[in-house]
């Protein structure tokens, strides 16, 4: 079935993909999309192609078409993409990417092309403060206030006292650090060590031996998709006894392959959609993560859900919600309709995804808030429910 809906055209370090529409030459919306399905961070870019994949061919009455780029995890390809979408493809909306880094660096681009940017990654400093840079960028994933916020309450209930910090020499890292390490005071955790990597480093022994000598109660790995398997296992390999916690970025069967046995027992803060098999029958986002499951199970089989499969759905759900108050004002193709669609989005109320209930503002490009996250922990080589929600 998909082999006739979609066309992929292959380049250097791009997929392009885009959706037959029957009867029609042109798609009347264009959604562009840069994501990793190469590159360090290909674990968390190939869900997040899977469950595009997925995305109808129509909403509100208007044929869509699709626009898939690969950046290669590289931050001058993330932007490069993004003005060939905008300049080249006109698109209206861009959905993506993946990473902090890449979506920093697409910032001003995107505010030259008044075009709205959904990202798919994870922090804050993405959408805040909002500015004239950050004026046309909204966010899916969680920010790392919400999940540090019940990581941080899971440590103080279960008896740690000490932790050390290890976490990407990125944007990703520091914005886990500033939000940690505000939190952990409140909290009363002391923090006995602060440690970064690369996410292309093959080798922590020095920052693991550093954080080995502090005798921390409990560890927190601040990285994502399987190069944040690298600590874990350099920690179980020098005989460290104590908790091992993740971030959300880790939700991704690469991770759990490439971490094996290391990485049981783990916990970590993860959005609802990923544990949405287990979650109590009263959770308000239940529902509707599990008609996604059940749709993208359909297509690539049980247990295959992740945090990035599930972020993309709820793009989706966002942009279709939008559309329509969007077409009321100004036809697609047009600056008039991208504005329209960027006050669409800031102006969304109670639309429940699978990974929470949004409610935005002019002040607030995710308007998640606590129904957003639970924590999870990895047992039998899946990851489980555990605690919240």
């Amino acid at each position: 079935m998909q082999s006739k809906l979609f066309r992929w055209f292959a380049g250097m370090s791009c997929i392009s993909l885009s959706v037959l529409v029957a009867q029609s030459a042109h798609a009347q919306i264009k959604v562009g999309v840069t994501i990793s399905t190469t590159g360090p961070a290909a674990a968390i870019g190939a869900p997040t192609r899977n469950a595009m994949l997925l995305w109808p061919r129509e909403v509100a009455g208007q044929k869509v078409e699709y626009i898939i780029l690969d950046d290669a995890s590289d931050t001058t390809n993330a932007v490069r993409n993004l003005r060939k979408l905008t300049a080249e493809e006109k698109v209206d909306i861009v959905v993506g990417p993946n990473t902090t880094p890449n979506a920093l660096a697409m910032l001003d681009a995107l505010a030259e092309s008044q075009t709205p940017m959904v990202a798919l990654a994870a922090s804050a400093s993405i959408v805040e403060p909002q500015d004239a840079r950050r004026a046309w960028a909204f966010k899916m994933p969680q920010n790392d206030t919400h999940m540090t916020t019940i990581l941080t309450q899971h440590m103080a209930d279960n008896g740690i006292k000490t932790v050390a910090f290890i976490g990407f020499a990125d944007a990703y890292g520091e914005g886990w650090w500033r939000e940690f390490s505000k939190l952990a005071e409140v909290r009363k955790l002391q923090i006995v060590a602060n440690e970064r990597f690369a996410r292309t480093d093959t080798s922590v022994t020095g920052q693991v031996l550093k954080i080995m000598a502090a005798r921390p109660d409990a560890v927190l790995v601040a990285g994502s998709a399987t190069p944040a398997v690298l600590p874990q296992k350099t920690l179980v390999e020098r005989g460290y006894k104590g908790r091992i916690y993740q971030t959300h970025g880790i939700a991704t069967l690469e991770f759990l392959k490439v971490g094996g046995k290391d990485v049981e027992g783990t916990f970590f803060p993860t959005g609802p959609a990923v544990v949405a098999k287990q979650l109590p029958e009263n959770n308000p986002v239940k529902k509707v993560a599990m008609d996604f499951t059940r749709r993208y199970e359909a297509a690539y089989g049980e247990g295959t859900v992740t945090q990035f499969a599930a972020d993309a759905w709820g793009a989706w759900m966002l942009i279709a919600n939008a559309v329509p108050q969007a077409l009321k004002s100004a036809r697609p193709g047009t600056p008039e309709f991208r504005a329209a669609l960027r006050a669409a989005l800031e102006n969304t109320r109670e639309l429940t995804v699978p990974q929470g209930v949004i409610n935005m503002n002019a002040r607030d490009h995710v308007g998640l808030d606590q129904r957003s996250r639970v924590m999870g922990r990895i047992q039998g080589g899946r990851f489980t429910y555990a605690y919240g929600g």
